[in-house]
């Protein structure tokens, strides 16, 4: 084996084993798809780890956007320093302000899609949403609608809207709720569970108080309007900057109800 072909190879494993150390849903994030299989593959040629596996998140205001190759490009300027971060394929706008979960950053990545290397890039697995709570862009399979929507309270005992139980949280922590709304995503197969974002139409979009997370192992469909009965969580940390304020896990779902 030659010099260049070891350091390669040498590349290679040390890029595999960080990855096998990294979050789950990280890796799922960055897995091949589409037409883009940056992380993989001649799109590695000349990338390493930033002096040694790092997580670092990144924030502020985006200067430069761009897609290519199933992701998308952002460069962000926090004030002091502008940092290029690559994220699942999403609809950023230059100008907005974001935040994204931690990713591993990258020194002299070269990018086989855009034909170009970056001296040093950030990847992440989404972006944070106002509250706190993740955006795992690439696990999810399908955006929000873009129309209104209104959809009436469960029945019953333990019926909350969605609104309701963002504002009861507290002393709901750990008893049952239950909750009619529409699914506006689906992430499938998520360690081991499936993962419903709901709306129902109440609560508020600017403080995140208007979308509920569920994990289930039933797998409705987006546009489905679901009845879903769990227990309501409250500040779970799935690691990596998946923070949930609020959310119900192991939620029994009946669709049409």
């Amino acid at each position: 084996m030659n010099t260049n072909k070891r350091m390669t190879f040498h590349t290679t494993l040390l890029l595999a084993t960080s990855l096998l150390l990294w979050n789950p849903l990280q890796v799922s994030a960055f897995a091949p798809s589409g037409t883009g299989a940056e992380m993989g593959g001649s799109g590695m040629a000349g990338g390493g780890m930033a002096d040694g596996p790092q997580m670092q998140g990144v924030s502020g205001k985006v200067v430069e956007t761009m897609n290519s190759g199933g992701y998308t490009y952002v460069l962000v300027d926090n004030g002091s320093v502008k940092t290029w971060v690559a994220l699942p394929m999403s609809t950023i706008a230059v100008g907005s302000d974001i935040a994204c979960l931690p990713g591993m950053e990258m020194s002299n990545f070269k990018s086989s899609s855009l034909n170009r290397t970056f001296e040093s890039i950030v990847f992440s697995a989404g972006l944070v949403a106002a509250g706190g709570n993740a955006v795992p862009a690439a696990i999810m399979t399908a955006a929000a609608p873009a129309e209104a929507i209104t959809v009436s309270k469960a029945e019953g005992p333990n019926a909350y809207t969605i609104g309701e139980i963002f504002e009861k949280k507290d002393p709901l922590a750990n008893k049952p709720v239950a909750v009619h709304a529409k699914v506006i995503k689906v992430g499938r197969g998520i360690m081991g569970k499936n993962w419903l974002h709901l709306q129902d139409g109440t609560g508020s979009q600017a403080a995140g108080t208007n979308d509920l997370v569920v994990t289930t192992d039933s797998l409705p469909e987006v546009g489905d309007v679901v009845t879903i009965k769990g227990n309501l969580s409250r500040d779970r940390d799935f690691g990596a900057g998946y923070r949930y304020g609020v959310i119900v896990e192991d939620a029994a779902v009946t669709v049409g109800k």
